[in-house]
């Protein structure tokens, strides 16, 4: 199988915007791609492991909604880069490479020799999927993990 594409985790790491909150403490972080992912921390390390929860729901609600996942901008002065949780980033990859190939669920479990149903789990931010079930998903569709360690 020839493999066209490999998926790069700085696909799924957004730029965070933190600003003081002024009358309460703390921060809020907001992300410029996803504006409904808006959380909050008291300290920066609690706004960073608020703003990986809040990225990772964002982009579960936009693969449950069928909405789509932007490319992340460039960070900004000061913004903070912060990475979808690999389980979440390889079934959003999965989810963009079926609407790149314009590949349904039905079709997809047609040519992996499963059913729809399945798949859908495959698809489902919330279901627990084995890294070799999501690498067999992804070359189906002539995509590849390459995993890069910074």
């Amino acid at each position: 199988m020839r493999f066209n594409h490999a998926i790069t985790m700085s696909r799924f790491s957004f730029p965070a915007t933190f600003t003081p909150d002024e009358s309460d403490g703390g921060f809020v972080v907001t992300f410029q791609d996803l504006p409904e992912a808006i959380t909050q921390g008291d300290s920066m390390e609690q706004g960073l492991a608020e703003a990986a929860d809040c990225l990772e729901e964002a982009i579960a609600a936009r693969i449950d909604d069928q909405l789509d996942i932007p490319n992340p901008s460039p960070p900004a002065g000061g913004d903070y880069l912060v990475p979808v949780p690999i389980q979440t980033a390889l079934k959003a990859a999965l989810y963009l490479a079926m609407s790149e190939a314009g590949i349904t669920s039905l079709q997809l479990a047609h040519t992996l020799n499963t059913d729809e149903q399945e798949v859908r789990r495959i698809l489902n931010p919330d279901h627990g999927t084995k890294l070799p079930t999501l690498e067999r998903a992804l070359a189906a569709l002539g995509k590849r993990i390459e995993l890069r360690l910074f």
